[in-house]
């Protein structure tokens, strides 16, 4: 069509229904159904052809990326009433982590480069909030994350093979970019599950970073495990790209319980 041809063209007459209805036959739904305030404020604002378009386009892809956010975060499957990292005081710890740290590690370059970060110390320090507020950070960001705790991935380690939840959940668990595992050294394993659990670690080895939070020091994994050559070898896959911080003081539940309900 001639420029002249487009400028005779009278668009009011053309139904914004038929637009939106051409916009969703190529799979742009949320342009679809914001088209007519996208057109009200284009005729207001007297936008070009190319500035339109460009508004159009920002809006798909702003709906687009909205929709993975939401879909990703049930995906995740966080505890109830997960907290931000802004909701986290670095300063009430006696050691461990800063705020300084914590800024550094929100910034995520982590995970482009698989790295891991190990969160020990003793309950109540606020290990699985640092954790999980990390985890919100990447969902915002556009990464995947699966979190689960010790107790329950063993279990869908277990039963990964009879049960279709499990087979699916572990996979799920192994295509995520940040695992986030909660509570390792709480409960007992057998010989067996920690086997399984090596093979986890060694799966995922270098394609997905993993938040780990424990209650035990690096040291003692290896009776935990009860293996020490097969904790050495899965110790050595964790910490070869890997943040550690030891926490230190008071029970941060207990002092803010508002923050845990």
């Amino acid at each position: 069509m001639k420029k002249s041809e487009l400028r005779n063209l009278d668009t009011n007459h053309i139904p914004v229904q038929r637009l939106s209805g051409l916009l969703e036959t190529f799979a742009l739904k949320h342009s679809a159904k914001l088209l007519p305030d996208i057109l009200e404020r284009s005729e207001t604002a007297e936008l070009t052809y190319r500035e339109f378009l460009l508004e159009l386009l920002q809006t798909e892809v702003k709906g687009r990326n909205e929709r993975r956010r939401k879909r990703n975060y049930a995906a995740a499957h966080f505890p109830p009433n997960p907290k931000p990292l802004e909701d986290f005081i670095p300063e009430e710890l006696e050691s461990g982590i800063t705020e300084g740290q914590i800024t550094q590690i929100r910034e995520l370059n982590w995970l482009d480069t698989c790295g891991n970060i190990v969160l020990a110390g003793p309950p109540g320090l606020g290990k699985t909030m640092i954790a999980v507020g990390l985890g919100l950070d990447a969902i915002q960001a556009g990464y995947t994350v699966c979190f689960e705790k010790m107790g329950n991935l063993i279990r869908i380690m277990d039963t990964a093979d009879s049960e279709r939840a499990s087979g699916f959940r572990l996979k799920n668990l192994k295509k995520a970019q940040l695992v986030i595992i909660d509570e390792i050294g709480y409960t007992p394993i057998t010989r067996a599950q920690a086997n399984r659990f090596f093979t986890f670690i060694s799966d995922t080895y270098e394609t997905t970073s993993i938040i780990f939070t424990t209650n035990k020091e690096i040291s003692e994994w290896a009776e935990m495990m009860g293996d020490p050559v097969l904790t050495t070898a899965m110790l050595d896959r964790i910490l070869h790209h890997a943040k550690c911080f030891s926490l230190r003081g008071e029970s941060y539940r207990l002092k803010h319980p508002e923050l845990f309900t």
